[in-house]
């Protein structure tokens, strides 16, 4: 599979000053650390295909304070695994997240609030496709639910008749009637 040209490797400085962006469509197949977190969908349908397809926007610049920043708005359906009902779903996911970019962890303090912080590489050089499969991975649930599924109860207790029948010491407290 031909490797996406947004994965390409540019220089973080360079990207601020010249405000530049990427955006378009990727299929989730390209995204190879997310794939592993992913349900493999029906063979009639591909992680390279539609609705798999990620809407990605990756814009670089400087905000009114002058603060260095990458904004990142994604737009897709991952196809997870309900652990409730052990059947496959879409998960919709819509992400817009800015991130302050940061030569120094010291400098985190500084950034407003609505910002996440993210350490420039030592070498200057990011991939901007990372930075959209990274809040992808974040996106998603620790344990995936379908909407509209029944939570199980924690406690469960079987019937009553169950857990005589379940017993072998029942017949022995028959015997301790007799």
């Amino acid at each position: 599979m031909p490797v996406h040209a947004d994965f390409d490797t540019f220089d973080v400085r360079k990207l601020v000053s010249s405000r530049r962006q990427f955006e378009g469509q990727i299929p989730l197949a390209a995204f190879v650390r997310l794939k592993d977190l992913l349900t493999t969908p029906d063979s009639a349908e591909s992680l390279n295909a539609p609705p798999y397809m990620v809407d990605y926007r990756v814009e670089f610049g400087t905000d009114e304070l002058k603060i260095p920043s990458v904004e990142i708005t994604v737009k897709a359906e991952l196809p997870l695994l309900c652990q409730r009902t052990l059947l496959p779903f879409n998960h919709p996911v819509a992400i817009r997240q800015r991130l302050g970019l940061l030569q120094d962890e010291a400098d985190e303090a500084a950034l407003p609030p609505d910002y996440e912080p993210m350490l420039i590489p030592a070498d200057g050089r990011i991939r901007p496709l990372e930075l959209v499969e990274d809040e992808l991975i974040m996106a998603v649930p620790l344990v995936p639910y379908s909407p509209g599924t029944e939570m199980m109860e924690r406690e469960w207790s079987p019937p009553g008749e169950e857990t005589a029948a379940a017993n072998p010491f029942a017949a022995l407290g028959t015997l301790k009637k007799s």
